[in-house]
């Protein structure tokens, strides 16, 4: 996936980034108002750094030229105070529609209630707002978790000690955490010996610095569940420094073109993922909008199915890159999730 384009913006410069609009009149066949085109809709997003979140935007983009949608998207700096201003600031905008992309729910509730009362549609994607009028994306992270730790247990039986990586207060992490709780009620066997974790602009490096810690202390730790790419790559590299890669198996969730590389490469101690196309997603979140904007209904909870990805499985199948994994895997390159005849979804 292309990294998107980021601008150095001032203090004083309106922080949102502008998709130009590659249908001129709009949709052929769409309901008002995408009959006409130029539909405003804002995606705000707490954090912008890593693969993942790219690829996400990256898809949102691509589904909003797709349907003449004026995408504006708001970079995001892991920093409360400042996405719930590039909420008011859509509001005063006049955006037809919000996708939210994971944040803090205590800081964001009012200023999207507020968008609400303006009749601005509302999409979480990731962040789960407690409203009934928000549409809820996920990738079905309970599915996820339980693929992952399925393969734990194929691997490395019911009997082991691990490391954990987690930080709650993010609803993917937290949905995912709850499979892992039940996973160690159920396996009396298994065994937590250390746990740590970190969400920031260098989630990768500071959990690198963490796991070497953890590793260091704990060394009959052989299983580390790290259910979020970045935090996985931290896990190997502290791995591969202590020297004990040959000795430990990472499991984790999401995937990039720079992720399927790590784990293909020779004496990856990263021996599985779970995970959906991240820009799929960011697809099914525009599409949702665009739905409720169009009048149309829309489910409350929207899951997109992740897919198993084994090293071994891509070392097998040739696989160095997320289009190349696409172009394989069919099902890793669409979701028929809150789609309609007039909505463009084959976008990849």
């Amino acid at each position: 996936m292309k990294s998107l384009l980021r601008l150095a913006l001032s203090a004083t410069a309106i922080p949102f980034l502008f998709t130009q609009a590659a249908i001129a009149g709009g949709v052929n066949g769409a309901p008002a108002p995408f009959d006409k085109g130029g539909v405003k809709v804002a995606l705000i997003s707490y954090i912008s750094a890593g693969d993942f979140f790219q690829a996400y935007q990256a898809g949102a983009e691509a589904q909003a030229k797709a349907l003449d949608i004026d995408l504006r998207v708001f970079p995001g700096r892991q920093d409360a105070a400042e996405q719930r201003e590039q909420i008011l600031q859509a509001i005063n905008l006049g955006v037809s529609g919000i996708v939210i992309d994971h944040g803090l729910p205590e800081s964001l509730s009012d200023v999207v209630q507020q968008a609400l009362d303006k009749g601005i549609k509302v999409v979480a994607f990731d962040v789960n707002l407690n409203n009934p009028k928000i549409p809820q994306v996920e990738q079905s992270d309970h599915e996820l978790a339980d693929l992952a730790l399925k393969q734990v247990v194929k691997d490395n039986g019911t009997s082991f000690k691990a490391g954990y990586v987690y930080v709650a207060g993010f609803a993917p992490l937290d949905r995912r955490n709850e499979v892992w709780d039940t996973f160690k009620k159920a396996n009396a066997g298994v065994v937590e010996k250390a746990r740590f974790g970190n969400v920031s602009d260098t989630t990768a490096t500071s959990t690198t610095d963490q796991a070497k810690a953890a590793l260091a202390a704990n060394p009959d730790v052989s299983v580390v569940f790290a259910p979020y790419d970045e935090f996985a790559r931290g896990v190997k590299l502290a791995a591969t420094d202590l020297g004990i890669a040959s000795k430990l198996k990472i499991y984790s969730a999401d995937v990039s073109t720079a992720d399927i590389q790590e784990i293909v490469e020779p004496g990856s101690p990263w021996v599985a993922t779970v995970a959906t196309n991240p820009a799929v997603v960011g697809a099914v979140s525009i599409r949702a909008a665009a739905l409720q904007i169009a009048g149309q209904d829309v489910p409350h909870q929207i899951s997109v199915k992740p897919t198993l990805l084994t090293q071994e499985a891509l070392r097998a199948a040739g696989v160095k890159t997320i289009e190349e994994l696409a172009k394989k895997v069919p099902a890793f390159s669409t979701s028929d999730a809150v789609t309609a005849s007039w909505i463009p979804n084959k976008l990849f």
